[in-house]
Protein backbone atom coordinates (compact mmCIF):
# COMPACT_ATOMS: atom_id res chain seq x y z
CA UNK A 1 0.00 0.00 0.00
CA UNK A 2 0.76 3.78 -0.72
CA UNK A 3 -0.44 6.80 0.84
CA UNK A 4 -0.56 9.98 -1.34
CA UNK A 5 -1.32 13.23 -0.46
CA UNK A 6 -2.08 16.74 -2.29
CA UNK A 7 -1.00 20.13 -1.39
CA UNK A 8 -0.60 23.64 -2.76
CA UNK A 9 -4.15 24.17 -4.25
CA UNK A 10 -5.31 27.31 -4.06
CA UNK A 11 -7.40 30.16 -5.59
CA UNK A 12 -4.87 32.26 -8.72
CA UNK A 13 -6.03 34.43 -11.13
CA UNK A 14 -5.79 33.83 -14.45
CA UNK A 15 -1.96 33.35 -15.39
CA UNK A 16 -0.72 32.95 -12.40
CA UNK A 17 1.05 30.21 -11.65
CA UNK A 18 0.73 27.02 -8.58
CA UNK A 19 2.56 24.38 -7.98
CA UNK A 20 0.91 21.16 -6.57
CA UNK A 21 2.87 18.08 -4.75
CA UNK A 22 2.39 14.91 -3.96
CA UNK A 23 4.06 13.46 -1.36
CA UNK A 24 4.00 9.77 -0.67
CA UNK A 25 4.43 7.53 1.92
CA UNK A 26 3.86 3.50 2.96
CA UNK A 27 5.50 0.88 0.76
CA UNK A 28 7.58 3.75 -1.74
CA UNK A 29 10.85 1.56 -2.20
CA UNK A 30 8.41 -0.26 -4.64
CA UNK A 31 8.47 1.93 -7.96
CA UNK A 32 5.82 3.77 -8.89
CA UNK A 33 4.62 5.88 -11.85
CA UNK A 34 3.04 8.96 -10.95
CA UNK A 35 0.08 10.66 -12.68
CA UNK A 36 -2.05 13.84 -11.86
CA UNK A 37 -5.70 13.52 -12.90
CA UNK A 38 -8.26 16.52 -12.49
CA UNK A 39 -12.12 16.38 -12.18
CA UNK A 40 -14.32 19.61 -13.02
CA UNK A 41 -17.44 19.57 -11.30
CA UNK A 42 -19.95 17.79 -13.44
CA UNK A 43 -17.15 16.10 -15.77
CA UNK A 44 -15.46 13.23 -16.05
CA UNK A 45 -11.70 12.98 -14.02
CA UNK A 46 -9.43 13.55 -16.98
CA UNK A 47 -5.66 12.90 -17.29
CA UNK A 48 -2.82 15.89 -16.85
CA UNK A 49 0.23 14.28 -16.82
CA UNK A 50 2.24 11.31 -15.30
CA UNK A 51 5.90 10.55 -14.44
CA UNK A 52 8.32 7.13 -14.09
CA UNK A 53 9.41 6.61 -11.34
CA UNK A 54 13.12 6.95 -12.82
CA UNK A 55 12.03 10.80 -13.81
CA UNK A 56 12.90 10.22 -17.28
CA UNK A 57 9.57 9.93 -19.39
CA UNK A 58 6.67 11.88 -19.04
CA UNK A 59 3.43 12.47 -20.70
CA UNK A 60 1.07 15.67 -21.29
CA UNK A 61 -2.54 16.34 -21.91
CA UNK A 62 -2.23 18.23 -24.67
CA UNK A 63 -4.70 21.03 -22.94
CA UNK A 64 -1.69 21.42 -20.66
CA UNK A 65 1.40 20.91 -22.85
CA UNK A 66 3.76 23.77 -22.57
CA UNK A 67 2.53 24.81 -19.33
CA UNK A 68 2.24 22.17 -16.87
CA UNK A 69 5.73 20.66 -15.94
CA UNK A 70 5.74 17.38 -13.99
CA UNK A 71 8.97 16.49 -11.89
CA UNK A 72 10.09 14.35 -9.21
CA UNK A 73 12.43 14.30 -6.01
CA UNK A 74 12.78 11.09 -5.16
CA UNK A 75 14.44 11.56 -1.96
CA UNK A 76 11.72 13.28 -0.77
CA UNK A 77 9.62 10.53 -2.42
CA UNK A 78 7.50 13.33 -3.64
CA UNK A 79 6.28 14.35 -7.24
CA UNK A 80 5.40 18.22 -8.19
CA UNK A 81 2.74 19.74 -11.16
CA UNK A 82 4.34 23.23 -12.20
CA UNK A 83 1.00 24.68 -13.74
CA UNK A 84 2.03 28.42 -15.27
CA UNK A 85 -0.45 30.54 -17.72
CA UNK A 86 -3.33 29.34 -15.80
CA UNK A 87 -6.89 29.05 -17.52
CA UNK A 88 -10.04 29.49 -16.06
CA UNK A 89 -10.61 26.24 -17.70
CA UNK A 90 -7.85 24.73 -15.17
CA UNK A 91 -10.49 24.95 -12.38
CA UNK A 92 -10.72 21.70 -10.96
CA UNK A 93 -9.83 19.53 -8.08
CA UNK A 94 -6.38 17.94 -8.43
CA UNK A 95 -5.50 14.55 -7.84
CA UNK A 96 -2.03 12.17 -7.93
CA UNK A 97 -2.45 8.47 -8.32
CA UNK A 98 0.27 5.40 -8.55
CA UNK A 99 0.34 3.12 -10.77
CA UNK A 100 2.35 -0.15 -10.73
CA UNK A 101 1.96 -0.69 -14.49
CA UNK A 102 3.51 1.31 -17.67
CA UNK A 103 3.11 4.87 -18.10
CA UNK A 104 0.06 5.53 -18.96
CA UNK A 105 -2.99 8.70 -19.48
CA UNK A 106 -5.60 5.84 -18.65
CA UNK A 107 -6.67 6.50 -15.10
CA UNK A 108 -8.19 2.56 -14.51
CA UNK A 109 -4.13 1.56 -14.86
CA UNK A 110 -3.35 3.95 -11.62
CA UNK A 111 -4.06 2.16 -8.51
CA UNK A 112 -3.76 4.03 -5.35
CA UNK A 113 -5.34 7.93 -5.23
CA UNK A 114 -5.16 10.75 -3.10
CA UNK A 115 -7.61 12.74 -1.69
CA UNK A 116 -7.29 15.62 -4.22
CA UNK A 117 -6.26 19.56 -3.78
CA UNK A 118 -9.32 22.55 -5.35
CA UNK A 119 -7.54 24.48 -7.96
CA UNK A 120 -9.68 27.78 -8.66
CA UNK A 121 -8.72 29.95 -11.68
CA UNK A 122 -10.59 33.19 -11.67
CA UNK A 123 -10.97 34.94 -14.74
Amino acid sequence: QVQLVESGGGLVQAGGSLRLSCAASGRTFITYNIGWFRQAPGKEREFVAAIDWSGTSTLYAGSVKGRFTISGDNAKNTVYLRMNSLKAEDTAVYYCAASLGRLSTNRSTYNYWGLGTQVTVSS
